[in-house]
């Protein structure tokens, strides 16, 4: 693993490159690896990112900006436009590594790639196959509950926290932020049942969490939010290969079968028998598989010479 940082309009991001471990020299296939939205590199990205380099890939793990030890400002923006933005530059780093130096090691010979693959967003017609596990709009999450079932109501006094927010920044008050999660796991249970308890576990009490993970968002983090949706366009990834992966005991798969729903080109919805949605995070008995899936799903689609439309569907 080697330390890189690169630009995102603007912004210094900071990421974890990892590479196969052997002597192969020529180009390689290279995922790039966006976090959940309180996440940080070093926790599930990181983990999909380095299994993914021992089964032959250049991965990519990198912290959104305004989060972890990446740039920006104010810090514990939640941003989902500016996330697309990021994910974009970790193309462009890839594709063009001799801009970007790694530090504090020589840039390795096999960046210079011929094909791009990407886990997540796929607006970019760089990224010639899509893969996503526990796929979740935040913006849909906010505005509906993890479940799908949360009173409007609850997001509209939300917007009105945000507009207070705004005026006391106005007045010089500074970035004024909310807490993601409560203080204690009753408390987390009692607010999203087991969701929320699995959630507070792995980003706050357990062996999972980090200390650079995002603890508070900005509530201007929940206007950019209010209007963003990142399913309306899933039909624009064309005939570019879309895998999903999904818990079959997630209360937030609505979302990737939605998603799912509105991919028109090859697709397959991948269940993990028994697996919440955080449980793909890092569990071992499920990421285990949802690895083995993804390694067959780029190495079949994208194999050396073909192009995105003679790929395969799965």
């Amino acid at each position: 693993m080697t330390n890189v940082t690169y630009d995102s309009a603007g912004i210094p991001l900071a990421g974890h490159l990892y590479t196969p471990d052997d002597s192969h020299s020529g180009p390689r296939p290279a995922i790039v690896v966006g976090h959940p939205g309180s996440g940080v590199k070093e926790q599930a990205a990181g983990l999909y990112a380095r299994l993914l380099a021992e089964n032959g890939f250049v991965t990519l793990a990198y912290d959104s900006a305004c989060l972890g030890e990446s740039g920006g400002q104010p810090r514990g923006l939640e941003d989902p436009a500016r996330r697309i933005e990021d994910l974009k530059a970790g193309v462009s780093f890839l594709t063009h590594p001799q801009r970007r130096r790694p530090r504090p090691h020589r840039r390795p010979r096999y960046l210079r790639l011929r094909r791009l693959r990407a886990l997540r967003h796929a607006s970019d017609h760089r990224i010639k196959a899509a893969g996503t596990v526990s796929a979740v709009d935040i913006a849909r999450q906010f505005r509906n509950g993890a479940d799908g079932t949360q009173d409007p109501a609850v997001f509209q006094h939300m917007l009105d926290a945000a507009a207070a927010a705004r005026t006391a920044e106005a007045r010089g008050e500074g970035p004024q932020s909310f807490q993601l999660y409560p203080d204690t796991a009753e408390q987390a249970r009692a607010r999203g049942g087991q969701h929320g308890l699995e959630g507070f576990e792995y980003y706050i009490s357990g062996p999972t969490a980090h200390p650079r993970s995002a603890k508070f968002l900005t509530w201007s983090s929940i206007d950019h939010m209010a209007f963003f949706d990142a399913f309306r366009f899933v039909s624009l990834i064309g005939q570019r290969p879309l895998l999903m992966i999904v818990g079959r005991e997630a209360i937030t798969s609505w979302m990737s079968i939605q998603a799912f729903q509105n991919a028109t080109g090859p697709k397959e919805l991948h269940w993990i028998d028994g697996a919440s949605h955080n449980d793909l995070y890092y569990k071992e008995q499920y990421v285990g598989p949802a690895v083995t899936k993804l390694t067959g799903f780029f190495t079949q689609n994208l194999a050396a010479g073909r192009t995105p439309a003679a790929a395969a569907s799965v």
